[in-house]
């Protein structure tokens, strides 16, 4: 894990720890020299027919997905073993998920419909007096929940209506903030502000204004746009959860966020943004979204 700490981020070292972890539970007593195929195979099996371990799905067995990227770690760390000498051979080259567990996840895994605009339209009138409407137009515009909460005013143009995305602020294991670089230069890049976003976000700042000076200097003044009403910045985690409750109050079913945002370009196609705003961040003309009738 040190020699990967050298390449990765840390969240990403966080999640190959944790991913790890779910295979310490069961072969983390047996020595290295002596960990066999069947021992590793065993577990994979096991993991998949009821390695959850924790909340209310314990006992329950675990995502492919999930089996898959632990056996990944494992191999690697197998792999640096046979490197450094200390076995001669990685007992889990030649392992792989079954294909027979594959199929039948994807038979069972229900297939994800996005939003179509009329429920798009229904989340956005439900959500219209919240204090997060700003946040989580945006969230459904383009920018992803981590993009959201790492905005800061100065990221946002309201005179030019453009924002620029350059950071992102994730959760490591729920407790610890982490602000960071987008993922890739392709991350970073200058959006158009539809008037619908432009002008909760113009209500927002100004409620913020109005609470700093309340508050005095009581007001956490961090420069971000997805805060509280004392200026502490909102997690991801939040923003999520606010969303998730104000589509259980709209009676919408529950889709990500990340889900939700290629209907919502239709949604504000259909109300009121000009032309002239859809560009590439570059003041190069891009087609507009093609309205849907629904």
């Amino acid at each position: 894990m040190e020699k990967k700490a050298e390449d990765l981020e840390e969240t990403t070292i966080y999640n190959y720890r944790a991913t790890l972890d779910r295979v310490r539970g069961k072969l983390g007593n047996i020595k290295l020299q002596e960990l066999t195929e069947e021992d590793v195979e065993a577990w994979m099996l096991w993991a998949l027919r009821c390695g959850r371990v924790r909340g209310p799905k314990a006992g329950q067995g675990l995502g492919v997905t999930s089996v898959d990227m632990s056996l990944a770690r494992l191999k690697d760390v197998l792999h640096r073993a046979v490197t450094k000498r200390l076995v001669y051979m990685n007992v889990a080259s030649e392992l792989s998920i079954p294909r027979k567990a594959r199929k039948a996840e994807r038979k069972t895994k229900a297939e994800l419909v996005p939003w179509n605009v009329s429920e798009v339209h229904t989340f956005v009138q439900g959500m219209s007096g919240d204090r997060l409407y700003a946040p989580l137009l945006l969230s459904l515009m383009e920018l992803r929940p981590a993009e959201v909460v790492a905005l800061r005013w100065s990221d946002i143009d309201l005179p030019n209506d453009t924002l620029t995305v350059a950071n992102t602020r994730t959760m490591m294991g729920n407790k610890t903030v982490v602000e960071k670089d987008t993922k890739s230069m392709a991350g970073e890049r200058i959006l158009p502000l539809p008037i619908p976003v432009k002008d909760a976000l113009k209500k927002f700042k100004a409620l913020q204004a109005a609470e700093k000076m309340t508050l005095g200097t009581g007001y956490v003044d961090s420069g971000y746009m997805c805060v509280n009403a004392v200026g502490e910045v909102h997690t991801t985690r939040q923003l999520r959860t606010r969303a998730y409750k104000l589509m259980e109050e709209s009676a919408l079913r529950r889709v990500r966020l990340y889900d939700a945002r290629a209907s919502c370009f239709t949604y504000l196609a259909n109300n009121g943004v000009p032309d002239h705003l859809w560009h590439d961040g570059r003041g190069t003309p891009t087609s507009r979204p093609p309205s849907v009738g629904m």
